[in-house]
């Protein structure tokens, strides 16, 4: 994989990693959804393309941010999990959840709003913690 980067500003080089419209609510829906399959991705409410999910999934592969094996009793059944580098993700996922609810808002009147978006907002930290280790001890055996 060769990727070419527009420049070598970090923020920008990062976008060019995840900052398409998919990447994040990937890593999003593993962290706080337990998605692994593709399946899972796909029966999402989010209704991502299956070809733009092939694609975001090898990317995120690519770049180390997931890893793919296949099921031990279903050979066919790829089974994606995040790796320490996907997991440092969760407190952007955090921050723009805050954003979000501060911001966008206004202009969507069906936003979520419930226990864990209050729970985010009054303890960000301890949000993102908990997270980070449900998901560990769930998906890191």
């Amino acid at each position: 994989m060769k990727t070419k980067f527009r420049c070598s500003c970090p923020i920008t080089s990062t976008v060019d990693i995840i900052g398409d419209k998919w990447t994040l609510i990937i890593v999003k829906q593993m962290l706080t959804e337990g998605r692994k399959t593709f399946k899972d991705f796909i029966e999402s409410e989010e209704a991502i393309a299956s070809n733009i999910l092939s694609s975001r999934l090898k990317m995120l592969e690519e770049f180390k941010i997931i890893t793919k094996e296949k099921l031990p009793d279903n050979k066919k059944t790829n089974i994606y999990t995040l790796t320490n580098k996907g997991v440092d993700l969760m407190p952007i996922i955090a921050e723009l959840s805050i954003w979000s609810d501060k911001h966008v808002r206004e202009f969507h009147s069906e936003l979520y709003s419930g226990e864990a978006l209050d729970i985010v907002k009054n303890n960000k930290e301890g949000f993102i913690q908990k997270t980070i280790e449900d998901y560990k001890l769930e998906n890191w055996k």
